[in-house]
């Protein structure tokens, strides 16, 4: 079920989160890597009847989510996924946090082993925005999108939309469905990658492997 963000209360859901939310189906199997407080997987449980759990670095954020009777474990994500059964989940979400993995390559490899499908999000560091700054004041930015300054950041690994896909093209992984998403949270309309990599300010795309077969992916 398509959740329309026109009929959402502002307080339900961040409206990139509800990007995410609307490429899961209902009644699925979901595992969050880097789940925050909890609010997109307390959003799928009730709107979209999963199952869900999380991996969450944290403290604060686990505490949260516990709180909001939801099963997250604390700890390094990277580390934590690998206790994972192959195929133990329907899909795995890596929300804003690819950036800051020490290497992103193997993280995907690592949520398409556990999950059949794998739904990512990331800060584009090719934004208009970013180039800009970059060209004018010699300086790293720092954005909505990319709040912190060089010397005290999490992201390592910064990238651009374009990047990405050259990785997934490298890695044998089948893009599904991929956008552009506006530094308001919503969908940016855009056929080309050109424009993709200019406007966007996050990417969100859906991934597989190509030799399986799965249905086809919900709309967003």
């Amino acid at each position: 079920m398509d959740i329309n963000q026109n009929n959402l209360r502002a307080s339900d859901i961040r409206i990139d989160l509800l990007l995410i939310a609307n490429m899961i189906p209902d009644g699925v199997r979901v595992l969050d890597v880097g789940c925050g407080d909890g609010e997109l997987l307390n959003f799928l449980r009730r709107e979209k009847n999963a199952e869900v759990r999380g991996i969450e670095l944290s403290p604060n954020g686990v505490n949260k989510s516990v709180a909001k009777g939801l099963s997250v474990i604390q700890g390094n994500a990277e580390k934590e996924i690998s206790h994972f059964p192959d195929n133990s989940f329907d899909y795995v979400i890596l929300s804003q946090t690819l950036q800051a993995m020490d290497r992103p390559d193997r993280i995907l490899k690592e949520l398409l082993r556990v999950g059949k499908r794998a739904v990512v999000s990331f800060p584009n560091f090719g934004h208009w925005r970013v180039r800009i700054h970059l060209a004018l004041k010699g300086k790293m930015p720092v954005t909505k999108s990319l709040d912190y300054p060089w010397y005290s950041t999490p992201n390592i690994h910064f990238c651009t939309i374009r990047d990405f896909v050259d990785l997934c093209e490298k890695l044998d992984i089948k893009i599904e469905k991929g956008m552009a998403v506006g530094n308001t949270g919503s969908k940016m309309s855009f056929n080309s990658m050109i424009l993709s990599n200019l406007f966007g300010t996050q990417g969100l795309y859906a991934v597989s492997y190509t030799h399986l077969t799965l249905p086809t992916i919900y709309s967003v």
